[in-house]
């Protein structure tokens, strides 16, 4: 319902149609959370050209317009430090005249601006206890309240040395203040401040440059306006992380821009925009592990997307290739590693040197997807038996060379099977019924239009009887039209204050002709 109100507000404001969206996500985002967001695309009625990283789409935002950006004969590297509301992000990008590289992600899921509200909340909440002797962690409206404080305190320490906490008839009838200053407040957060550079260490460790190397760390995120986060940073970048860009609009920028690059409707300079995957996928078969891949991993760490790789396997019948993540550490704790299934066939080889290419696909979305899976029957089998990959740098399996010998080719049959993902028959099921609840907002909103039209139409009548249309009409007929109209508006206000829009109309009309009968 998020996508379609924004929708909606696109529309309104555009006064046009709106089909193509470009969909910011968190990098660490899983395959079945990034099948969700399209999901929800669809059943908005939304085509998602690109789910694009909020690093990435900062870091367009930033470039774009910057010609100084990779003027010195080498690319530009600049860090991008995005501490949110719930998560805190950190990336390094390469620059140059022609476009932007994503080198490296790194991330902490469950560190954000929220955990130092909490560290506020439980600070007072103590200190209530003893003070006040109220327990404000057991009650969730006083929670609530304070909480809202709590966040309102910790803005006030962004630019103070302290702040003062005061509410209300919090809880039994008890009003209550606290005073905090914002070293005690930093003494606090410690722990939370050393969480902040670990993402940041993660994706210069990862980038394989060194802080030197830098020209600048761009620090974003609604979150990252308290002052210890910008000193911790500083410390470990050994520079001032700068302010450039808008916290509130950098994200929605990238997109837009990005949008407007895919799109065919608008003409955009040429910009490469290069993103990469933060975490390793593999595969492997019902009969074993793939031999060509090294740990199973067939997109590496790092991997730009899209990309695309063929990997040949010797198979005399259906199988099964499962999708997984290969190192539990580059996902947020506790996210499953497995991915999915792709059922291969079923079919029946003609000859026991037969052999399936495979097509595997990493798309702009960051998801997999098994694109096709040729049978080839060759007599004339390499000595070579073992499977192999190999990157197809011309996204085409149906390739020949001169001295191929002619061999006999088959498509087989794909089942796809993905861990949490909605069924297409669940899909359609949601598409009707936000259909429904689109129609049921908009009779709301034309029911309310109607019956403000009714409204209006009564003070305005009144109004003009007794000004313009005085002169015109006789003591009798202003006497028959203003009981009409009062008739009208008591109605409105008692039994006709919850109507329909058809009641609301025809009223509207009645009264219209019967003021047009005098």
């Amino acid at each position: 319902m998020l996508l379609a109100y924004l929708r909606q507000l696109a529309e309104d404001d555009l006064e046009a149609p709106v089909a193509e969206c470009v969909i910011s996500v968190p990098c660490y985002l899983t395959q079945a959370q990034r099948r969700a967001y399209v999901d929800a695309a669809a059943v908005a009625g939304l085509r998602p050209l690109r789910l694009m990283h909020d690093l990435a789409a900062t870091a367009l935002g930033y470039g774009l317009y910057r010609s100084d950006l990779g003027v010195a004969g080498g690319p530009t590297f600049v860090a991008f430090v995005d501490v949110g509301h719930s998560d805190t992000q950190a990336g390094v990008v390469a620059f140059d005249s022609s476009g932007m590289k994503v080198l490296s992600h790194g991330f902490d899921a469950d560190l954000g601006g929220r955990d130092f509200d909490e560290v506020l909340f439980e600070h007072f909440a103590e200190e209530f206890r003893d003070r006040y002797k109220i327990d404000v962690v057991g009650n969730g409206k006083a929670s609530m309240r304070l909480r809202a404080a709590c966040e309102k305190a910790k803005k006030v320490l962004s630019a103070n040395a302290e702040a003062v906490v005061n509410i209300e008839c919090l809880m039994e009838e008890k009003d209550v203040r606290g005073m905090i200053r914002r070293e005690d407040f930093e003494k606090l957060c410690a722990e939370l401040l050393q969480r902040v550079v670990e993402p940041c260490k993660k994706a210069m460790a990862d980038a394989g440059i060194g802080l030197d190397k830098l020209q600048s760390v761009e620090l974003v995120g609604s979150g990252s306006r308290v002052p210890a986060i910008a000193r911790v940073l500083a410390r470990f970048f050994r520079r001032e992380p700068s302010r450039t860009i808008n916290v509130s609009e950098c994200v929605a920028r990238g997109c837009a821009l990005q949008c407007a690059m895919l799109s065919p409707t608008f003409r955009v300079r040429e910009y490469e925009v290069q993103d990469v995957i933060p975490a390793s996928i593999g595969f492997c078969t019902n009969e074993g592990p793939i031999s060509a891949l090294t740990s199973n991993a067939l997109f590496r760490r790092g991997q730009p997307l899209p990309s695309v790789k063929i990997i040949t396997l010797h198979r005399n019948s259906g199988f099964t290739l499962d999708a997984f993540y290969v190192d539990e550490n580059e996902l947020p704790p506790g996210t499953s590693t497995q991915i999915g299934s792709f059922e291969i066939g079923p079919f029946q080889a003609h000859s026991e040197k037969s052999k399936v290419k495979v097509k595997i696909r990493l798309n702009l979305h960051g998801l997999i997807s098994v694109e096709s899976a040729v049978l080839i029957d060759d007599d004339q089998r390499d000595a070579n038996s073992a499977d192999s990959m190999e990157l197809d740098s011309n996204d085409n399996m149906d390739h020949k060379s001169k001295n191929e010998r002619p061999m006999h080719r088959q498509d087989l049959q794909i089942v796809e099977s993905i861990y949490g993902v909605m069924s297409k028959q669940e899909l359609l099921e949601a598409q009707e019924q936000e259909q429904q609840l689109a129609y049921q907002d908009k009779l709301v909103e034309r029911t309310k239009e109607r019956k403000n039209a009714l409204e209006s139409y009564v003070y305005d009548t009144r109004n003009k009887l007794s000004e313009r249309y005085r002169s015109f009409a006789t003591d009798s007929e202003r006497e028959e039209i203003s009981v009409n109209l009062q008739q009208t508006e008591d109605w409105l206000y008692e039994e006709g204050d919850d109507e329909t829009e058809a009641v609301y109309t025809s009223k509207l009309e009645e009264l219209k002709k019967a003021c047009r009968s005098h």
